[in-house]
């Protein structure tokens, strides 16, 4: 198979899809890997460097995509690269598409083969692919939570560990999954006051064993979320429902409600954002305010640290990444967890929860596959 791997666009982001690890296991097996020019070098990667494992560097994203059976990206294609999909081509990358109708629609009327990284989920439940960029912008809401709240970027002028006499900051996280936990770690280590809300009593009593006092863990229902967000110096937004919109769980009223110069980050901003008054950002302009309260509301956060952020992922994407190159949709057949990662499929909208967010006829995956491509 030909194996696409083009430079990111999105603003300031510095990731890529492949590492040279991974090319050399996708040519060690017998596939072409076109890698844009200096795709990796936000990251630390030179074209030497995947030449040096079998790549072949091409000049133009456009013959990338033209050529290639399969793309292998980060972020999902932004409007300036509908234009570029292929009618069967396997896409394999970030999508979020139940937050983005008009890429939903691209898709679907070009029949492209969308595999999700977010939606690929094992049998016990986990999201192999989300969570090492959950971990890595849970670890980051904190760390830019802390800055924005600096009086020089107009926040209340507090540290979150505070000093001998004087009060600490006071995090409070919705959501105790991958993003919240990483938070918990982060906040916790700075020496913040820190509360983590969930509306699952098991993973609170699993967040009380690994952090005992350092955290509050709290059952989160409405009066529990007015409680402490209004309280809250910074509040990280973490909640998720695999593929589907992000519930709203804080509204434009308590935002109002918080005292000037309070944050907010919501890392779900990606999926819709859990706080009404959220929406997405860029690294060239990552905040705004409303009511007084500062917004972070990047929705690739984790671009910032593209070292970082690409190893951690390509650890995670390479495996599954093997098996759709070696194997196409007979992969898809034979892999139940790569299986949930396919959203559309040969003009088919196959993921219930993006069909039902743009109100598209959902079919299931097992008869779009049966359809003639």
């Amino acid at each position: 198979m030909i194996i696409g791997c083009p430079k990111e666009i999105k603003t300031r982001e510095y990731r890529v899809g492949l590492v040279p690890g991974g090319v050399a296991a996708l040519t060690g097996r017998g596939h072409t890997v076109l890698i844009e020019k200096n795709a990796g070098v936000g990251s630390g990667i030179p074209d030497s460097a995947y030449e040096a494992v079998g790549a072949k560097i091409v000049d133009k994203a456009a013959d990338v995509w033209a050529r290639a059976e399969m793309i292998v990206k980060v972020k999902e294609p932004i409007a300036s690269e509908y234009g570029l999909m292929k009618e069967g081509q396997t896409i394999y990358t970030y999508f979020h598409l139940a937050a983005d109708k008009p890429l939903s629609k691209a898709l679907l009327d070009r029949k492209v083969f969308a595999v999700a990284y977010e939606t690929i989920q094992t049998d016990d439940g986990q999201l192999p692919l989300l969570k090492p960029m959950s971990e890595v912008a849970g670890r980051m809401a904190v760390q830019v939570g802390a800055v924005q709240l600096e009086k020089e970027h107009g926040g209340k002028g507090i540290l979150l560990s505070g000093v001998p006499g004087v009060r600490r900051g006071k995090v409070v996280i919705l959501g105790g999954g991958v993003v919240g936990t990483n938070s918990a770690k982060l906040a916790t280590g700075m020496g913040a006051e820190t509360v983590i809300l969930d509306v699952s009593l098991n993973r609170l009593a699993y967040l009380d064993d690994v952090f005992g006092s350092r955290i509050t863990p709290v059952y989160s229902d409405p009066a529990q979320i007015q409680k402490y967000v209004r309280e809250a110096d910074l509040v990280i937004g973490g909640v998720l429902i695999p593929g589907a919109k992000a519930p709203k769980l804080v509204s434009e009223k308590l935002i109002s409600e918080m005292q000037e110069g309070s944050v907010v980050v919501d890392v779900a901003v990606d999926q819709g954002g859990c706080i009404e008054t959220c929406h997405p950002t860029t690294h060239d302009h990552p905040t705004y305010v409303v009511h007084g309260v500062i917004h972070y509301c990047v929705a690739n956060m984790p671009g910032a640290v593209a070292q970082t952020s690409t190893f951690a992922l390509t650890n995670a994407t390479i495996g599954y990444g093997v098996k759709l190159a070696d194997g196409g949709v007979e992969a898809i057949k034979r892999d139940r967890a790569l299986a949930l990662g396919v959203n559309t499929y040969n003009g088919h909208c196959t993921y219930k929860a993006v069909a039902e967010a743009h109100d598209f006829e959902y079919t299931p995956l097992e008869k779009a596959l049966s359809t003639k491509r």
